[in-house]
Order: C-alpha cells, then sequence, then structure tokens
C-alpha cells in the first residue's frame, strides 16, 4: 500500500511549483552559499530534491549539485526545468532511507521536508538522517529544516495552515496533533498535474530542538545550530521561537 506522500508526488510537479511554500529558492541558495563560504569547488547532495528548484539555482551559480527524489515524476519535471535552464545536473530516482552515497559530499541539503519527516515511523526519519550523514566527507556540513515541535504547542495548526492557504493552491484540514507522538494528522486537498481533484489522509512528525540535538549528536555531529527558518530569508540571526512553523538546522562534524 502506497504512502500518502508518494501517492502526492505521482502527478504533481507543475502545480507543485506554483505552490506558495517553494517561493524561496533564490534567498535560501543565498544563505547555502554563504555557509560555503561561495566555495565553488564543493560537491552538493540535495535529498529530497523534488522537482530541482534549490539544484538548478545552485548549479547555475557555478556548484557541482546532486540531485536525488523517490518520485520519478519530479525527478522528471527537474530533468526538463534543468534542461531548461541550460544547467547540467545529476537527478536520480533514489529513496533516501536507502541510498548508498560513501564520503562524497561536503554539504548535504533537505530543504521543504525533503524526506526528512515525511516518514510514517520515527526509525525511517533517523535513517535518513544516517544516509545524508554517511554521504558526507569528514568535514562536511548538513543544512535542512523541519517542523518546529514549539509551534503546535502555542498555536493552532489549522489557523496556520488556513492563514497560508492562497486560491488555486493546495490545502490542509481537519489537522489532529497528537502530543504523544508530535505527529500532525490532516486530509490535504489539492489538484494534479492533470486537473483530478484528489484528498489523501497524511501525517508529518514535528521535533523540538532538544531531539534533533540529540539525534544529531548520536550522528556524531560536534557543532549544531538551529534557527527559525523564514520562507526565502534563511538568516543565522534569526533565533527560534514558538512562532516559527519550520526550523533551519546547521550542523558540522
Amino acid at each position: 500500500m502506497k504512502q500518502w506522500y508518494e501517492e502526492l508526488f505521482e502527478n504533481y510537479a507543475q502545480k507543485y511549483d506554483k505552490e506558495c511554500y517553494v517561493q524561496g529558492t533564490l534567498g535560501e541558495c543565498d544563505f547555502i552559499e554563504q555557509e560555503l563560504k561561495h566555495n565553488k569547488k564543493v560537491r552538493i547532495l540535495d535529498v529530497g530534491c523534488g522537482t530541482g528548484r534549490h539544484s538548478i539555482e545552485l548549479t547555475k551559480r557555478g556548484y557541482s549539485v546532486t540531485g536525488v527524489d523517490f518520485s520519478g515524476n519530479q525527478i522528471k519535471r527537474a530533468r526538463e526545468k534543468a534542461q531548461e535552464a541550460g544547467a547540467t545536473i545529476d537527478f536520480q530516482i533514489q529513496d533516501a532511507r536507502n541510498f548508498s552515497f560513501d564520503s562524497e559530499f561536503d554539504l548535504v541539503i533537505m530543504l521543504c521536508e525533503g524526506g526528512f519527516s515525511l516518514m510514517e515511523t520515527d526509525e525511517m526519519n533517523f535513517q535518513i538522517l544516517k544516509n545524508a550523514t554517511k554521504a558526507l566527507k569528514s568535514k562536511g556540513k548538513l543544512i535542512f529544516t523541519t517542523l518546529n515541535g514549539l509551534f503546535p504547542l502555542f498555536h493552532s495548526v489549522t489557523e496556520f495552515y488556513k492563514s497560508a492557504q492562497k486560491e488555486g493552491q493546495s490545502q490542509c484540514k481537519e489537522c489532529s496533533f497528537d502530543l504523544m507522538t508530535f505527529r500532525d494528522y490532516n486530509t490535504v486537498v489539492f489538484e494534479d498535474d492533470s486537473g483530478n481533484k484528489r484528498e489523501l489522509k497524511s501525517n508529518e512528525r514535528y521535533y523540538v530542538p532538544s531531539e534533533i540535538k540529540w539525534l544529531l549528536k548520536t550522528l556524531g555531529y560536534k557543532r549544531i545550530d538551529i534557527f527559525g527558518a523564514k520562507l526565502g530569508a534563511y538568516s543565522r540571526n534569526d533565533k527560534l521561537t514558538t512562532d516559527d512553523f519550520e526550523m533551519l538546522v546547521v550542523a558540522g562534524r
């Protein structure tokens, strides 16, 4: 039986690119460049690359990028966009739970819940972190975003989704946050690329900062910084607060 995220991305690439939450690419890549100190010699792995927005932008800026995603439809669209942009990128259909890169990359990015936190068990999410870490060289860096578990303790996730909803875009309804598992259960309503209206029962894992630090320390990371993730404006100046829906994690080994 397919999981909700597998069904979601079967035929949802053109419409995905129009969603409000994927419009911050330029500012997010600015932050990545700053973290890399603009060193164009590094190799980057983009996990859960989707339709390739970060991979393509970073390649256009002179970086060597490999993009992986489990969705063949998303990768197909990423390859089309890369060709249109004149960018040569190694896009691969790979599941982050079982890919086997080994000490190949200077930086791994997982942005906009690219793989991590989407999985149905904590063990699967941790396996993605383990595989991303294995893909890094000894002095490598990991940058990812995940849902901030502090947010639902102080705010209504339902109200947040309502406030962020835009005409013609996907929406989440019937939200129910489980305090024992820190999972939000909801129904995703969207229109696929063929114009079909779809509804999927989904759930995503929210993490609190102490959990993230513990998981990363377990994997051998020495420097772990966590910030508030502002769409299109990642910054080390943004201290994480309970008002941030997402957190930005930067970890070094």
